[in-house]
């Protein structure tokens, strides 16, 4: 029975609370309200952080042999839970399904009254941070800070079984090759008298059956099978994407009292290094960050999920990364369909409270039951940067503030990590992003790099890795920031003298950083300015991507953008913006992550007459055949006229970055119109593939 529609509801004080539950209660004064949904959505509500809900309905009382349970899907974030006046339970985790036995109550009448007194926080202490929503309270991801996500945001139903029920289910596919595929089962289940349960499989046209001696009470059981000759499921650039539809029944005395069904596809995932492996094929990671689809989780449908999964796969990334929060489960289904792995972030970000351990460990539990049958879901990460912020903004992981010892990396990531070990050995598990090498082990995790946005210039990327390549291994976060042309605070008669800090709250930035993308001060209007953001953030995207490539394997496995679209109409970290409408940095993606691309050196922002230039010239490749009989051809220009050309021919590696050559020339002394500028110009050629690339630097 779905119990979705129309419910009531009203803002909670301490009178009301302590009878909202009881079934005479007059609520016909009270707001309406949609479930599932948020009730941000009715404006009386809307800036509250508890509501108290109430839905009534009719149901019957189940049969003698049968038991029936109100099953929630999702509340945002903290419930407690009455039917007909009598406490249920509490609920606590905005994606975590909870699961409440309701056999007795409905036997007593066919009237009923659900009552649920639903809260959500506000975001706290930013270095102590006590909530589990992850990016959507998190005020440095734009578009969250402002708005309340509190709701019963996904659907209420009640279910009936026999007297035989399974409480938690999980699947995993922990090894796959051509020959067979190992599945390991977990299955909860609550059962009246003890007896011989039989747990059914069926997978892939096979069947298997698992007896266990069951117990009165709660029995956990951990069983595995395998499949012969499976179709094994392939990231998008390697292969297809076989999924088999998984069922798992629970079975006495020849009666199926319960049953739970999930989608798996067969693969290996292994990551050594930081070089990730599936089904045994080494893969250079090209990834972006995405945000909660819709800043309320409840708002976001299935096709605007579907259309951000496409964007991605159709951009040339394999990865997209869940930035601190469980995506709905359309997502997984979506991005199982497209070939995508998934990055998959537990809703922890900065530092976090103590009184978090216990609440973190067991969502990490459920996200592990809801998710590990997904062969997308690639790697888990507990705790994304989990330091205090720095007062200024850094271009690279701070490392002298991370040498002592931490409480958050020592005792909560390792409590996260260490039950995502035990509940799913299947994938690799990072226990942080954001931390350098530190003591005793001196090893370190990914890295997030600025420059060109909190310092520097994007073209010092390949300088700092070359100085610390343990911190180069993988870069879990880069980018910039824009502004949208139409932004309300950039208008006006005092540019540039407007609230900067405003304007950074609203895109999830830092004023500085701002500042220091494209400096205002000589930019006429904050309109211009703007759209210089965008250019200034198309060339770090572009010239990061080139540089993290160029370093393919050595020491690099792969790279994740932060982010794909933005949360706030203002502007965000996004190649799209709010409305899906591609920035200039979406363009400068998708060439930067072609399959084949040729590189140089980055030139100067500007060159001077006789400067000499010495360029190597890279073919990076992540075709798994060998690239015979390239030709590579780079040309200098100023305005019309050739100053050098150079050309070579030869064979690319497969799945590699090639040094071709040094491309050597010098500006001339001669005076050139004031509109000249240096380009470089780069093509390869070889049989189906072209690949192109431009450098400009002006002439000064």
């Amino acid at each position: 029975m779905d119990l979705s529609g129309s419910w009531r509801a009203a803002a909670t004080h301490d009178e009301l609370r302590r009878t909202f539950h009881e079934p005479q209660l007059d609520d016909r004064a009270w707001c309406e309200i949609e479930v599932p949904g948020h009730w941000a959505h009715v404006p009386e509500l809307a800036e509250e952080r508890a509501v108290l809900h109430r839905f009534r309905f009719e149901a019957k009382a189940p049969g003698d042999d049968r038991r029936t349970w109100l099953d929630f899907a999702g509340i945002c974030q903290q419930g407690d839970v009455w039917l007909d006046g009598a406490y249920v339970g509490d609920t606590e985790g905005y994606f975590v399904p909870h699961s409440f036995e309701i056999t007795d109550l409905l036997r007593s009448r066919t009237e009923h009254v659900l009552a649920v007194d639903v809260s959500c926080p506000r975001f706290g202490d930013v270095n102590a941070r006590t909530d589990l929503l992850g990016a959507f309270l998190d005020p440095e991801l734009s578009g969250a800070a402002f708005l309340n996500p509190g709701g019963i945001w996904r659907p209420v139903t009640i279910r009936e079984t026999g007297c035989t029920s399974i409480r938690h289910f999980r699947a995993v596919c922990v090894d796959a090759n051509p020959t067979r595929a190992r599945v390991t089962m977990r299955c909860v289940f609550d059962t009246p008298a003890s007896g011989q349960v039989v747990l059914r499989t069926e997978v892939a046209g096979r069947d298997h059956e698992f007896r266990h001696p069951a117990a009165a009470g709660e029995n956990r059981v951990e069983w595995t099978f395998d499949v012969p000759d499976p179709q094994l499921w392939w990231p998008h650039p390697l292969g297809e994407q076989p999924l088999h539809d998984l069922t798992c029944s629970l079975v006495t005395d020849g009666v199926r009292h319960d049953r739970r069904s999930c989608r798996i596809g067969f693969r290996s995932v292994r990551m050594n290094d930081w070089k990730l492996s599936v089904n045994g094929a080494r893969m250079f990671i090209k990834g972006i960050s995405m945000l909660p689809s819709a800043p309320r989780p409840g708002d976001a449908d299935e096709r605007m999920i579907a259309a951000d999964l496409k964007a991605v796969r159709d951009a040339g990334l394999d990865l997209v990364r869940c930035h601190t929060h469980i995506a709905r489960p359309e997502f997984y289904d979506r991005a199982d369909e497209l070939g995508l792995l998934v990055w998959q972030d537990m809703p922890m970000r900065g530092l976090m409270a103590r009184s978090v351990r216990k609440q973190a460990v067991r969502q990490t539990r459920e996200a592990v039951d809801l998710l590990a049958h997904h062969p997308s879901v690639a790697i888990w990460c507990a705790h994304d940067e989990p330091h205090r912020r720095p007062d200024q903004p850094l271009a690279t992981p701070p490392v002298l503030s991370q040498q002592m010892p931490s409480w958050n990396r020592a005792v909560l990531d390792s409590s996260v990590k260490r039950v995502l070990e035990r509940t799913d050995g299947s994938r690799p598990i990072v226990a942080h992003t954001g931390v350098p090498p530190h003591l005793p082990q001196l090893d370190g995790t990914s890295s997030d790099f600025w420059f060109g946005w909190n310092g520097g210039r994007a073209s010092d990327l390949t300088g700092w890795i070359a100085r610390f390549p343990r911190m180069g291994r993988f870069v879990s976060a880069f980018g910039a920031a824009t502004v949208d042309p139409s932004a309300a605070l950039l208008t006006g008669v005092g540019w540039p003298s407007i609230d900067w800090p405003g304007l950074a709250v609203h895109v999830g930035a830092d004023p500085a950083s701002l500042q220091h993308l494209v400096p205002p001060r000589h930019i006429r209007n904050g309109e211009d300015w703007a759209r210089l953001t965008q250019a200034a953030q198309a060339n770090i995207v572009r010239t990061t991507i080139e540089q993290i490539r160029r370093l393919k394997f050595r020491p690099t496995g792969g790279f994740i953008h932060h982010y794909l679209a933005d949360a706030s109409p203002e502007g965000g970290f996004g190649v799209l913006d709010h409305g899906r409408r591609q920035k200039p940095a979406w363009n400068a993606l998708v060439e930067a992550c072609r399959p084949v691309i040729v590189v140089s050196d980055p030139l100067p922002v500007m060159s001077r007459r006789g400067d000499r230039f010495e360029l190597a010239i890279h073919v990076v490749s992540d075709l798994h055949d060998t690239i015979d009989d390239a030709v590579v051809t780079a040309t200098a220009t100023i305005g019309q006229r050739v100053i050098r050309r150079q050309q070579w021919t030869g064979s690319v590696e497969a799945d590699d970055c090639s040094l071709i050559g040094t491309f050597v020339f010098e500006v001339p002394d001669s005076p050139t119109a004031d509109t000249d500028g240096l380009e470089v110009v780069l093509n390869l050629e070889t049989a189906g593939i072209v690949a192109e690339n431009l450098y400009l630097s002006q002439l000064i």
